[in-house]
Formats: structure tokens, sequence, C-alpha cells
């Protein structure tokens, strides 16, 4: 946060999009070992965390700035890779409402939660089953793109009015 302030003179957004995922099935517990659990917790949560805290002098000082954190919708349902992966997503929906509070009412704090996003890195590692089970589950058919993930993102940086809030970017993901 030091050389971003000192090289740019003010820190006006803070963007947590890193995380980390490993697929293991919601019914096999054994191999969603402490270690695991841990380091899902470590990066999806406390990372975003230490990094909102941070930035908090800064933004605090400047009585204005906005924090996205890029979450999941298998932090809304429970669905997904894993049960960890989902509960720590879910944790992170529940720590942006938080921040928002104690931000609040200079710093805005806000969630995207993305559904399927396609023609990522990380997409072409999923099963092709999953990804039909997926598209299918949508009202479009299809999972969403990085820019719309991003256009979300920016949308909540550029907002004076919206914060504690998460928005599924999903496609419309619906129960059948």
């Amino acid at each position: 946060m030091t050389a971003a302030v000192d090289h740019f003179g003010r820190l006006d957004i803070l963007v947590n999009n890193a995380a980390w995922n490993i697929g293991i099935p919601f019914g096999d517990l054994d191999a969603l070992t402490p270690q695991i659990w841990d380091r899902l917790y470590d990066t999806n949560v406390r990372g975003p965390f230490l990094l909102a805290r941070a930035a908090a002098p800064v933004m605090r000082a400047q009585r204005r700035g906005r924090i996205v954190n890029i979450a999941s919708v298998g932090g809304l349902l429970p669905g997904g890779s894993s049960i960890g992966y989902a509960t720590s997503k879910a944790a992170l929906i529940h720590l942006t409402r938080c921040l928002a509070v104690a931000f609040a009412p200079h710093v805005l704090v806000n969630s995207v939660a993305p559904g399927l996003v396609e023609a990522t890195r990380i997409f072409r590692r999923i099963p092709p089953e999953m990804v039909q089970a997926a598209r299918r589950s949508t009202l479009l058919g299809r999972g969403v793109s990085a820019s719309d993930v991003a256009g979300q993102t920016v949308a909540f940086c550029r907002t004076d009015s919206a914060t504690g809030q998460v928005l599924a970017v999903d496609g419309g993901i619906f129960s059948r």
C-alpha cells in the first residue's frame, strides 16, 4: 500500500481478485484435509482482509475509496468445486458486508460473485460435463465472460450509493 501511495499519491481502489481453488466433491470429506481448508481460507478470506486492513488508514484519511471483493456464486449456493471453496467465498461475502460497516460512510465495499467464467485458463480445466451442467442451470444457457465480471467491478468502483452489496454475475442461475 505504501508503494502505491508513494507512486500515485493516493489509493482509490482495491480489488481483491486473488483466489485459490481445488476440486473436491462435496461428499469426499476425507479429501478435504485441514491443510487444504487452511490454504483456501488463507488465500480467499485472510488475504482480502489483510489487504483491506492495510488500505484502511489511507482510504479513511482520504475520506474516499472503493473495495471490491471477487467472490463466487459458490458462496451464495451450496455448490461448486468443494465445500472448502464454497464456504470460503461465503465468508468473503460476509466479510464484504462487515467491512462496509467498518469503512462507512466514506469507503464503499462491495462484492461481485461470478458464476461460470468462460474462456479462462481455469475454465479450460473444468470437465466438459460440468461445464454443460453449469450452462444448463442458467437462464441465458451460458456462463459469463471475464469482461462481464470486470464491468460490474468497474460499476462498483464508480458508484456513490452502493455498499455492502453482492451482485451475482452468473448468466441467471436458477434452481430446478
